[in-house]
């Protein structure tokens, strides 16, 4: 049974993904906010600096760095966790079944795919400030890098698991379910998994053109998901890209405004880092996969047709009856 049929094994109609979706937003959005909320009530002096606060950045009303991170993160674990009741107690299936297709989650594909993206992007890192070191400032604080550097590891993982596991897992799945096809799902999920990130300040400062690469980065973690049969490699890389962009780099217009050991001085614009990664490391890490795991049938992976098995196997047994 394929990545996408592990839905099978659970309950699948369209209410059991409505109310799903709902306790998962409810767990995110509404009580996933209350710490962060409670905390920048509690740092304002009147309901002036809490109402500028709630629209613009908590940041802005002295909120340490650190613990807005790990606020912030806080939200997705909500979000998380009310995901994994809705798995296993509303579609009544194991939450393994998000996750992999294998008997059991397959821990080194996910440190190997976290290993090799932590290595490419400290390299990158290294080579932008190696040519310009001129637009970056050394900003390593002892005590609050280390603090960041402790989060991050613990904590920023929890985040990337509920983004892949809701759209890689979850929506990719319930997608193949519904439209019983495998590029429709990879196409939805990888859009809308981009739009979201569109209230990121990276769009507001770089335009629209920055969507190109929160897009193809939701194809790129939907096709490793599909084509290795599990969310692994995924989690893997999703974890080691926001871990590394939190602790080594930072600026004022990024999603991450953290006590990283660089902070970016520069005027933000659109630059061959923007396409790089789309155009020509991620095609290049997906050629890389398939020699590393021995990848068979690609283009059925991401095309091919989606069957319920329990159907087909009713339908055996049928024949083997009249038999």
């Amino acid at each position: 049974m394929n990545y996408i049929q592990q839905a099978f094994k659970g309950k699948n109609d369209w209410y059991f993904y409505l109310l799903t979706i709902f306790l998962v937003l409810f767990g995110w959005q509404i009580i996933g906010i209350l710490p962060i909320t409670i905390a920048a009530f509690m740092n304002t002096s009147d309901m002036g600096d809490f109402a500028k606060a709630v629209e613009n950045s908590f940041l802005g009303i002295g909120i340490d760095s650190n613990l807005y991170l790990f606020l912030m993160i806080l939200m997705f674990i909500f979000g998380l966790l009310a995901l994994i009741i809705g798995v296993k107690y509303i579609h009544q299936r194991k939450f393994t079944t998000l996750v992999t297709s294998r008997a059991k989650i397959d821990w080194k594909r996910f440190w190997f795919a976290f290993i090799t993206w932590a290595i490419v992007a400290i390299v990158i890192t290294a080579v932008g400030i190696a040519i310009s070191p001129e637009n970056y400032t050394w900003n390593f604080k002892p005590v609050p890098f280390f603090t960041l550097v402790i989060i991050s590891f613990l904590f920023l993982p929890f985040q990337t698991s509920f983004e892949e596991l809701l759209f890689r897992g979850y929506l990719l799945q319930g997608f193949g379910v519904l439209f019983k096809n495998r590029w429709l799902p990879l196409l939805i999920t990888s859009v809308v998994f981009g739009l979201l990130h569109g209230a990121n300040p990276e769009v507001e400062k770089l335009g629209y053109i920055s969507m190109v690469f929160y897009i193809g980065t939701g194809f790129f973690y939907g096709m490793l998901t599909l084509i290795d049969e599990g969310t692994e490699l995924a989690l893997g890389f999703h974890a080691a890209n926001n871990i590394i962009a939190a602790v080594l780099v930072t600026a004022n217009w990024t999603v991450f405004q953290t006590e990283a050991l660089y902070i970016d001085t520069s005027e933000p614009s659109v630059g061959v880092e923007m396409f790089l990664p789309v155009f020509v490391l991620y095609p290049a890490l997906l050629f890389f996969f398939s020699k590393k795991y021995g990848w068979k049938n690609i283009k059925e992976k991401l095309f091919g047709n989606i069957n319920n098995p329990t159907s087909d196997l009713e339908n055996i047994t049928e024949i083997k009856g009249i038999e």
